[in-house]
């Protein structure tokens, strides 16, 4: 077993099975060196998780353990595009989060914080990255939060 796959597996998390696009995209692409992952929503085992809107009916917690869905599907195709394994991982580039929400919620940060802490818990410094966090009113399928990321593979 891989170290990153170890590190999961400490975590007591485990890789979803990836999701089938459900529009006209690819989970994944691969450019030189780089992996650019579509948009991934709170899957577990099949069915959007959480939905809903933050500011409304969802809580930051609630939020936040959407975004961590959404990194371990990320992660779920990340591992895919690296051919079951992410020791090909040099570092998290960039994540790029999305929250259904209220006119007046502004925590959208703090929300997207729980995919990004959990890359650094798993990539350690290699898991810190750039990022944006926004909101909007709605996602697809109702989802509470989308998010996006960009990958670099080792040489």
């Amino acid at each position: 077993m891989s170290t990153i796959a170890n590190k999961i597996a400490s975590l007591g998390l485990t890789l979803p099975v990836p999701s089938v696009p459900v529009a006209a995209y690819v989970p994944y692409t691969i450019a030189g060196n780089l992996v650019f992952i579509s948009g991934q929503l709170p899957i577990e085992n099949g069915q959007i998780k959480i939905t809903g809107k933050l500011g409304a009916e969802i809580d930051i917690a609630t939020g936040q353990q959407a975004a961590k869905l959404c990194a371990l599907n990320i992660l779920a195709h990340l591992n895919t595009a690296c051919g079951g394994d992410l020791d090909k991982v040099a570092r998290c580039i960039k994540l790029g989060g999305f929250v259904a929400c209220t006119p007046d919620f502004s925590d959208q940060p703090q929300v997207i914080n729980g995919a990004s802490e959990l890359m650094q818990q798993i990539f350690g410094a290699e898991g810190q990255h750039a990022r944006f966090a926004v909101g909007t009113n709605v996602l697809p399928r109702n989802a509470a939060v989308e998010i996006e990321a960009v990958f670099a593979l080792k040489s």
